[in-house]
């Protein structure tokens, strides 16, 4: 069969990778963005760059988008010669970024009103997995259109799930996250209130770490709030905006989210205080200053 033509928008350090992997695999792709390198370089190994969104929803069969938010997803999308413009019918849409559920399902919504279908599809695993193809990807949507693109998925993604209607892998993955962010701030905290009453850091994570409230998280923190490296590869920004998106989920859904919006408060206050280019283990320092 013949391969579809792929549309991708947002070269960044994770989406680069998820390209070059397509282009590896024999993927014709169409190619556009501001990381002008990032084009160049897909360029060279064979994609055709084009100028706006438009143009790349007509030349695409699949178009792809690995952007920061719901906000840039919606300037895609909507924005003067949009995706919607140029869309083809039969065409499907597919949001890997981390995007507000009821945003990514009026789209999708939109999108079927001119013939093509959305698959929210965001990820796991690192950029360096993206290259090889070994994703984990939680993808949603109708069946018939996850089954259309799944082969493409297969190429990425090493786990591929399909979680249900349009929105459930932003749901999820908002989900992850919140628990995720909550859990590496809680333990930065708890290190910084240890230094404060003149408990040995080490051994607070040695008598912790004994238990149950061991995990990958707490090895993170550890990392930084012990022995200085700070290696999670998550930054405060991202996490601001995530959790703040799942506290809009909560309200969508007519909730509160009243452990998230602390949360929400405590990265705000960290990514105020200058801090947003640091991983999530460094809000530490943070508390560590914190006063009444």
């Amino acid at each position: 069969m013949t391969k579809p033509v792929i549309g991708f928008i947002g070269l960044g350090l994770m989406g680069g990778n998820m390209a070059e992997c397509l282009q590896n695999n024999g993927f014709d792709l169409v190619v556009m963005g501001r990381n002008k390198q990032a084009v160049a370089a897909t360029v060279a190994r064979g994609a055709t760059e084009v100028s706006t969104p438009k143009d790349l929803a007509q030349a695409s069969d699949i178009v792809m988008l690995c952007v920061t938010t719901s906000e840039v997803v919606e300037g895609l999308v909507y924005g003067d010669n949009g995706i919607l413009a140029g869309i083809k019918a039969g065409a499907v849409v597919i949001d890997y970024g981390t995007s507000i559920p009821a945003s990514t399902q009026k789209i999708g919504a939109d999108l079927a009103a001119k013939g093509a279908g959305m698959i929210d599809a965001p990820l796991g695993r690192t950029p360096a997995h993206a290259k090889d193809g070994l994703l984990n990807i939680m993808a949603a949507g109708d069946m018939k259109t996850y089954e259309k693109v799944k082969p493409v998925l297969d190429v990425q993604g090493e786990n591929v799930f399909h979680l249900g209607a349009l929105g459930a892998g932003h749901v999820t993955k908002l989900i992850n996250n919140f628990m995720g962010m909550t859990t590496a701030v809680t333990m930065s905290q708890a290190f910084a209130v240890a230094q404060r009453a003149g408990v040995d850091r080490q051994q607070l994570f040695d008598i912790m770490s004994a238990g149950p409230s061991n995990s990958p998280f707490m090895q993170f923190c550890k990392n930084y709030a012990v022995d200085g490296v700070s290696n999670l590869g998550f930054s405060i920004a991202n996490a601001t905006k995530d959790i703040g998106y799942f506290v809009q989920m909560a309200d969508d859904l007519g909730t509160r989210a009243q452990i998230a919006e602390g949360t929400s408060a405590n990265l705000q206050a960290a990514l105020d205080a200058g801090m947003g280019d640091g991983n999530v283990p460094e809000i530490f320092d943070y508390f560590l200053k914190l006063d009444k």
